[in-house]
């Protein structure tokens, strides 16, 4: 993961990290964090598709700073590739830090979505 100073991509999602999503330190389960990753890639594909989607594969993803209760997590995608019925998004996850301006990004991943048809067959992915 790059030090970057600003996002890349589009806001697809914002939700604030609540106790109810944390360990008893305090700290924000990754698990919880690549579910709002999944949630915006599929808000995103599904606009991209015009159509129902699926996550099909999620690369490599590492975390790089805690998210603590409290926090806005801020979660900015970009579709990078698009191919016959599936997609390639580019994820950021990053903290705005409670009461702050200080945003801080605390993991990346590439996600490939698929777009489905009626019956849950990959269908192709129409032109923009």
């Amino acid at each position: 993961m790059t030090a970057d100073n600003k996002p890349t991509g589009e806001l697809t999602l914002r939700t604030l990290a609540m106790p109810a999503d944390a360990n008893a330190a305090g700290d924000i389960f990754g698990g919880w964090v690549m579910a709002q990753m999944d949630l915006s890639c599929g808000i995103r594909a599904a606009e991209r598709a015009r159509g129902r989607v699926v996550t099909a594969a999620v690369k490599e993803m590492a975390f790089a700073l805690p998210i603590k209760i409290g926090d806005t997590l801020c979660i900015y995608t970009d579709v990078v590739k698009v191919g016959r019925t599936s997609m390639t998004l580019k994820v950021e996850a990053w903290a705005q830090r409670y009461l702050s301006h200080l945003m801080e990004k605390v993991t990346d991943a590439i996600f490939v979505m698929v777009a489905l048809d009626e019956n849950g067959k990959p269908k192709a992915v129409p032109e923009e």
